[in-house]
């Protein structure tokens, strides 16, 4: 029963690799408050009562969408709404899941407390079934997101106001909210393994029941037909499934092909739950320094994606615009994009898989190194890991970018590298099948699986000086392009791993009205342009040179959009290509036809 009406915001199924046919979508015109005085809890506002103002979810009150549009800082919001429970959903439990609240949340459900939620990037949920009754009831929402250097907040600017390349913030619900009945005992997450090498997927299916004698069946479907087949009696509350698939059809970028998955529980032969899926057949290997794809080596021609939108910010205003900025990337002739600073919403990795481009997944950063920065970014990583282990797009984890910082902040905070290591092995743990970079752009330790170099260098013969030595068989730079910060850290040294660039060139068009200071800041790092054909031919210069660094795995381009004072984008801010993208796409199908 999912709601489709057009005036509902972003009405489509939220969760598109674990998908149960009942639910019903919460996004719309809610009621909202400001709470700068933060007395809404002393005073009641969690007992049912209505709030004044209205907002649209799952906007950001900063953003045009929501309706609100106040850019200025407010640390506490609150929302409210009423909900009816369909008559058919009786005697089930009721998940009530928020797709992502930036930042603390706390939920009560006719004026009792449910739960509460720290993490502005991660989904969570709560059963609500307890305290629903028939007829209406009543939802509130409590959200505190404070300008904290020491909170997980990727690009969002700690003074709330954009400059240099921080931009505006997003606060509160800005990812689906919805509510979804499902029996008490049932299937609660899957974990998808591709087994390329061997034409399985491997199934770890995890319960919310008790340990007992349950059967899980899975089924591979392709083009309707069931291909694959597997039944597995557990007697504890998790089970290990392989599906065999015969003559299997592998995912690329080129051939992104996708499998259906249904799996089921079973109490003897009574059903008691069924979700839908999907998986992708690929393998990912680091080797000889390079980057193999299903056993062959694959050239990673990447664009850095930040997911900003100019009327939702943070939120997209749509699912299509998702599948738009993928379709955009495509068309440039990228193989893949690294999603920067953001935990994106899963419909944007659902396009990825479906249209097929590569993704280096990275978390948000706080922007100073602390003790409590650290335990917050990390437990928040864990659950990244986990919502998006199952994707085949992805090939690489991220954990922290540039020191969690920016070239003018980067710090060496004692306990960094250390912190780094245990960033590398925590998500190795999570996730032994794809590399870990620990550090993206400088300053690695030994174990990272990728030595990422962030190089703003802005010609394509500076290039080849700058790693002469490298082509020569020599070695790597000892520093990176800007600030003389070593490329390892602390003894660390380069090991053979594959080498990308994977911050590039960055050519901003210079906008009319920008600041003196913003502009100097921004052009110490970046070239700029006036005119498309200036913009072409800096492109295909630096491309060329890059091209020319034949130890290379790899590089990611700056930026696929513009994001508000940062006009460094292939597309404007709202998406106007500023060069044609056929003539991008030629410069990457002539210069590494031949690479890897």
């Amino acid at each position: 029963m999912g709601q489709t009406h057009r005036e509902v915001p972003r009405p489509e199924y939220p969760r598109p690799q674990f998908v149960r046919e009942e639910w019903l979508n919460l996004n719309g015109e809610w009621e909202f408050a400001f709470d700068d005085d933060e007395r809404g809890a002393e005073l009641g506002w969690h007992d049912g009562r209505s709030l004044r103002g209205r907002i649209v979810v799952p906007f950001p009150y900063q953003s045009e969408l929501s309706g609100v549009g106040d850019k200025s800082v407010h640390e506490c919001v609150w929302y409210a709404r009423s909900f009816e429970v369909p008559e058919g959903w009786r005697g089930r439990d009721l998940l009530l899941h928020f797709g992502a609240v930036d930042y603390e949340a706390t939920v009560w459900v006719n004026g009792q407390e449910v739960g509460h939620n720290q993490g502005g990037h991660v989904p969570f949920l709560f059963d609500i079934a307890p305290y629903v009754k028939a007829g209406a009831n009543r939802l509130t929402l409590r959200v505190v997101d404070r300008q904290d250097a020491n909170q997980p907040r990727g690009k969002q600017s700690v003074s709330g106001l954009p400059h240099d390349i921080d931009y505006y913030c997003t606060t509160g619900v800005w990812q689906t909210v919805w509510l979804e009945p499902v029996p008490s005992v049932r299937i609660e997450e899957i974990r998808i393994t591709p087994l390329a090498h061997k034409n399985m997927l491997a199934l770890s299916v995890y319960l919310h029941a008790p340990s007992a004698a349950w059967r899980l069946v899975a089924e591979a479907i392709d083009g309707g037909r069931t291909v694959a087949r597997v039944e597995e009696r557990t007697a504890v509350a998790t089970g290990w499934l392989v599906l065999s698939i015969p003559y299997a059809k592998l995912w690329s970028p080129e051939s992104p092909y996708l499998y259906e998955l249904r799996i089921s529980l079973f109490d003897g032969e009574e059903l008691l739950d069924e979700v839908k899926s999907y998986a992708g057949l690929r393998s990912i290997e680091m080797r000889g320094g390079r980057v193999l794809l299903n056993g062959e080596p694959v050239f990673l021609k990447m664009v850095l994606d930040q997911g900003y939108w100019p009327a939702g910010l943070l939120a997209a205003p749509s699912d299509e615009a998702m599948q738009s900025d993928v379709g955009w990337a495509k068309m440039f002739g990228f193989n893949g994009a690294r999603k920067h600073q953001k935990i994106e919403d899963p419909r944007w990795l659902y396009w990825c898989d479906r249209l097929g481009l590569l993704v280096w997944g990275e978390m948000p950063n706080a922007r100073e190194w602390s003790s409590l920065a650290e335990e917050r970014l990390a437990s928040e990583w864990r659950r990244a890991v986990r919502r998006d282990y199952s994707h085949p797009s992805i090939i690489a984890w991220v954990p922290v970018n540039e020191s969690m910082g920016f070239p003018g902040l980067g710090q060496q905070h004692p306990g960094q590298y250390a912190f780094l290591e245990r960033m590398v092995s925590a998500t190795r743990r999570l996730d032994p099948t794809r590399p870990v970079i620990d550090n993206d752009g400088w300053e690695h330790t030994d174990i990272t699986d990728i030595c990422a170099i962030h190089d703003y260098t802005p010609t394509g013969g500076k290039l080849r000086e700058r790693y002469r030595e490298k082509l020569g068989e020599g070695n790597l730079p000892p520093t990176v392009w800007v600030g003389e910060k070593p490329l390892f850290a602390r003894g660390s040294k380069y090991r053979g791993q594959p080498v990308v660039l994977s911050e590039v060139g960055g050519f901003l068009t210079i906008p009319p009205d920008l600041p003196a200071e913003e502009r100097d800041m921004l052009y110490r790092f970046y070239g700029s342009v006036r005119t498309p054909e200036e913009l072409y031919e800096k492109y295909h210069n630096l491309l060329e040179g890059i091209a020319s660094l034949r130890f290379l795995a790899g590089f990611c381009y700056t930026q696929l959009t513009d994001i508000e004072q940062e006009t460094n984008g292939l597309l404007t801010y709202d998406r106007k290509p500023k060069v044609d993208p056929e003539l991008i796409a030629e410069i990457h199908r002539v210069l590494f036809r031949q690479t890897a």
